[in-house]
C-alpha cells in the first residue's frame, strides 16, 4: 500500500480502484435500492462521492499523462475512458498501469 502512494502513477492506481469500486456500489447496490425498495438515501449519498473521485481521477489522470508524457491516442484517453466503463479501471490498471 505504501509503495502505490509514493509514486504518481501509484497513486492513479489506487485513484482508479476507489472510483472503480464507487461506480459498482452506486450501479449494482444504491441505483437498485433507489428503484426497487425506494430508498434513495445510498444513491444521495454515494452520488457526490462518485462525483468526486470521476473528477479527481479525470484530472489525475491528465496531470500524470503529462508528467509521464504518454501519447493521447496511445494511453491517456484509454485511462480515461475506462472510468466510465463499469470494471473498466480495473481492466485498465492490469493492462497498462501495472507494467508502466
Amino acid at each position: 500500500m505504501q509503495t502505490l502512494l509514493k509514486t504518481p502513477i501509484g497513486r492513479l492506481r489506487l485513484l482508479g480502484y476507489i472510483e472503480g469500486l464507487s461506480l459498482l456500489v452506486l450501479l449494482f447496490i444504491a441505483v437498485p435500492l433507489k428503484y426497487a425498495a425506494e430508498n434513495p438515501s445510498l444513491s444521495k449519498i454515494m452520488g457526490p462521492i462518485h462525483g468526486a473521485l470521476f473528477l479527481l481521477f479525470i484530472i489525475n489522470t491528465m496531470s500524470v499523462g503529462v508528467e509521464q508524457q504518454w501519447k493521447f491516442r496511445k494511453t491517456t484517453y484509454k485511462v480515461m475512458l475506462a472510468c466510465i466503463i463499469p470494471f473498466g479501471t480495473f481492466y485498465i490498471d492490469r493492462k497498462i498501469l501495472s507494467k508502466i
